[in-house]
């Protein structure tokens, strides 16, 4: 990534300039000067004469070149002794444990509740504090000024706060505050109330979210140059004692990369990241409850704590003490609500902040009744993913409005929706949802190798949190379209005119973490575009996430379908994705422990696929008929359940997950074939079944039963998009459906035959060596995949190719 020019100071140079003019006590040695100087580097203006000298020691650390040897990083410290001496503080915090917090509740209002309320704090409380109202940079806080000043005015600065932080704060200290974590600079008197600051301000709000916030001071130099010792000597660690111990299994832990030379591991490691990464260290030794060495706190300052005395009444969670009761009056019909919830304080906000989330119009009163003091912000503080998507919408083009529009009824009338039910109403198999989890890929050792300085983190936190969002918005925008409820449901809204409704709920959106819950047959598409739209975004904004490395598509893509992805645009960061489809009533805690469980194999089969130097995104999916399915963990499921070893031990999958985004793009147009072949649905139950008979058994099946389709054109499709497209066999010119050989591990086994080939000419011998090797092979199938998916893929509506009398034959 490139720093700013010189001659055009970064923010990051007026946060470090600031933090040395402030100095290392408490009170400001000229406030009003320090502000001056301050707008005088944004405005690219003459700096007052007395801060010119630390503004050129500024310039002079981003100048500086590496050191090679002990003897030039000491010539360094010699050379610029104000840069050796003077020290910076940095502190870096955030929620912990947050899907306990925000999954503790069964009932999505609660849900929404707890990750608009965790989201407000990330993007406009904490940011508050360093006055990023006034910095365009961020929006949210702009749009709520008012709000952002009261939290300094009657929070922070508070006799009981922390009163002198406040003035020592200013947004370009900001690195980067996404994805429920915050990276600052901070003067080094205040480290310590900063940290605290953060911790406090969780707990204050939601009562029982785990927080943790840590900060320490750092030489000006190890901004360049990573972590050093006090004293530089002959002792010191550095490049020649690298080189010297190489196989050293620590130092090789700690520094090696693969494809990376020493010297460039050992420099690309010595840099700003390592102090992020120590921090990071002091984070989890806090977190779990440790003492840090040297640094004067309490070892949680602000622990949520609640009473469990076993014989009150529990709030809807069951995990509190309950304090009150929503109770409807049927004199007053905006007191309570329904169902006369209990609830704890804690939960209580959650309901209140999801309520004013989701923009309901319903009264707020059974709250204001409580006599609870708390207040969620106002609606500019607490904003809804889906109004954010809304405002998307004003900026691009799009159809999404299409179904809307051809009613005759304006956008206004779209709400969001309340209930799992309502999104599910949406999918072609109604009551059935997706949950969907993706988190970025390559992400820790891209920071390793390409983050050199805090300026490099802050562009590249703001590029992956835009094109994680951006992507989101334009796969919701692409698949989905406003969805009008069924009678029933519009019952239960007691609305007496129909309801349109936004078919999807946005959980989370922070950093490279998406969750979202969305109609089950939109599901796949929606994860294939997230995955796709996001490289591209990143490969759109700068060239350094470009990969100059290209791999072979068919070691990599099962799917040798028409449609060839090529290699030598990829991205060096991407999206790996769980998606779970199951019923609507699927209790959300257990969805979300599943989904967790798909993400983790979509990552293990990224990580598999870079040996093969395939980057790219991956996606993992499983349909869940009935909760009582899985009864362990996918993983044991998958081993015990759906694998099978046939003759001379050949193992059979009778599943192909995790797909990349090329194979699960070919696995949708497969199911689309079949879809409209009109494959009867009992004979695809019953190819299912013969999988398990063996590998022989299945073929012959298979084909019987596609000969026996009447249709030619339902015979083609099934040839040219399954059997051509997935299954095609390596020796002669036939294939192996409803099989598919790993080409994966046979594109690594016929590397090694180029060895064996140079020892003989002879052709027969390097075939026969092919021959012998194949039987050792491993078979899968996409059937199961491809069956279970059969019932939330809709036919494409121009097709009616099959007559009436043709559809029953097929039938019989």
């Amino acid at each position: 990534m490139r720093t700013s020019n010189m001659e055009n100071p970064s923010s990051v140079m007026i946060a470090i300039a600031w933090c040395l003019a402030w100095g290392d006590e408490r009170s400001s040695p000229n406030l009003a000067m320090l502000e001056q100087t301050r707008q005088a580097l944004k405005d690219d203006k003459q700096v007052p004469e007395e801060f010119q000298k630390l503004v050129k020691q500024v310039q002079e650390l981003q100048n500086l070149p590496f050191p090679n040897t002990v003897e030039e990083l000491k010539q360094l410290t010699e050379k610029y002794p104000h840069l050796w001496d003077s020290q910076i503080g940095l502190v870096y915090g955030g929620a912990t444990k947050i899907k306990q917090y925000v999954f503790e509740a069964a009932k999505l209002p609660d849900i929404r509740g707890a990750s608009a309320l965790l989201d407000r704090i990330n993007l406009v409380d904490l940011p508050a504090f360093f006055r990023c109202e006034n910095h365009p940079d961020y929006e949210q806080c702009q749009r709520a000024k008012n709000y952002c000043k009261e939290i300094r005015e009657e929070w922070l600065d508070k006799a009981e706060n922390f009163p002198e932080l406040s003035k020592a704060l200013i947004p370009e200290l900001v690195i980067y505050s996404t994805g429920g974590n915050i990276l600052a600079f901070c003067p080094t008197a205040f480290i310590n109330d900063l940290a605290d600051a953060i911790e406090k301000r969780y707990t204050e709000e939601t009562l029982t979210a785990n927080s943790c916030a840590v900060g320490a001071n750092f030489k000006l130099l190890e901004i360049n140059f990573g972590l050093l010792p006090n004293e530089i000597n002959n002792d010191t660690f550095w490049l020649e004692k690298y080189i010297k111990n190489l196989e050293n299994p620590l130092i090789k832990a700690y520094f090696e990369q693969p494809n990376t030379s020493p010297e460039q591991a050992f420099r690309e490691r010595k840099r700003f990241n390592e102090l992020a990464g120590k921090l990071a260290s002091l984070f989890n030794q806090r977190r779990n409850g440790n003492s840090l060495p040297k640094i004067d706190r309490h070892l949680h300052r602000y622990p949520p704590m609640f009473e469990t005395h076993p014989y009150l009444k529990r709030d809807e969670g069951d995990r509190r003490s309950a304090v009150m009761q929503a109770k409807t009056s049927p004199d007053d019909s905006t007191q309570g609500l329904p169902g006369d919830p209990w609830f704890s304080e804690a939960s209580a906000r959650k309901r209140l902040v999801g309520q004013i989330a989701k923009r309901d119009n319903s009264s707020t009163k059974w709250y204001e009744n409580t006599g609870f003091k708390w207040q969620y912000g106002g609606k500019e503080a607490v904003e809804s993913w889906v109004q954010k998507f809304e405002d998307f919408l004003d900026t691009t083009l799009h159809r999404y409005y299409d179904k809307i529009r051809s009613e005759n009824l304006h956008r206004s009338r779209v709400k969001e929706a309340i209930s799992i039910r309502e999104i599910g109403d949406a999918s072609i198999t109604s009551g059935f949802v997706a949950y969907i989890y993706a988190d970025g890929n390559n992400m820790g050792g891209y920071i390793q190798k390409e983050i050199a300085n805090p300026e490099d983190y802050k562009n590249f936190s703001r590029d992956i949190f835009d094109a994680t969002e951006k992507s989101v918005y334009l796969a919701l925008t692409r698949h989905l379209q406003p969805h009008k409820l069924n009678v029933n449901l519009q019952a239960e809204r007691k609305s007496t005119r129909e309801v349109w409704v936004h078919p999807f709920e946005i959980l989370t959106i922070g950093g490279d973490d998406v969750m979202l819950i969305v109609p089950a047959d939109k599901a796949l598409a929606i994860a294939k575009t997230i995955g796709e739209e996001f490289e591209k975004i990143l490969l759109q904004k700068r060239s350094e996430y470009k990969l100059n490395e290209t791999y072979n598509p068919l070691a990599v893509h099962r799917y040798q379908g028409e449609k060839q992805e090529t290699s030598d645009n990829q991205c060096k960061l991407s999206m790996s994705t769980g998606v779970l489809i199951t019923a609507e009533n699927t209790p959300i805690y257990y969805a979300e422990k599943l989904t967790n469980q798909l993400l983790k194999s979509a990552k293990k089969g990224a990580k598999e696929l870079k040996k093969y130097g395939y980057y790219g995104g991956t996606v993992d999916f499983l349909v869940m008929k009935s909760v009582t399915m899985i009864s362990s963990n996918i993983s044991e499921f998958r081993s015990n359940v759906l694998t099978k070893y046939g003759s001379k031990q050949q193992k059979l999958k009778l599943y192909a997950v995790p797909y990349t985004l090329h194979e699960l793009g070919g696995l949708l147009e497969t199911a689309k074939a079949l879809k409209d072949a009109e494959f009867p649905r009992s004979q695809l139950y019953q190819i299912r079944s013969l999988l398990e008979r063996g590998k022989q058994t299945a073929i012959l099946n298979y084909r019987y039963f596609r000969v026996r389709l009447s249709e030619k054109k339902a015979q083609d499709l099934l040839k040219t998009q399954f059997e051509e497209a997935w299954c095609e066999a390596l020796t002669n010119a036939g294939n192996l459906a409803p099989w598919i050989t790993d080409r994966r591990t046979i594109y690594k086994n016929l590397m090694l035959l180029i060895f064996f080939e140079t020892f003989s000419q002879e052709q027969w011998k390097l075939q026969y060596l092919v021959i012998s090797l194949l039987k050792k092979y491993d078979y899968e199938t996409i059937w199961r995949d491809l069956v279970d998916l059969y019932p939330f893929i809709a036919k494409a509506q121009n097709n009616s190719s099959l007559t009436k009398s043709q559809q029953q034959t097929l039938q019989s």
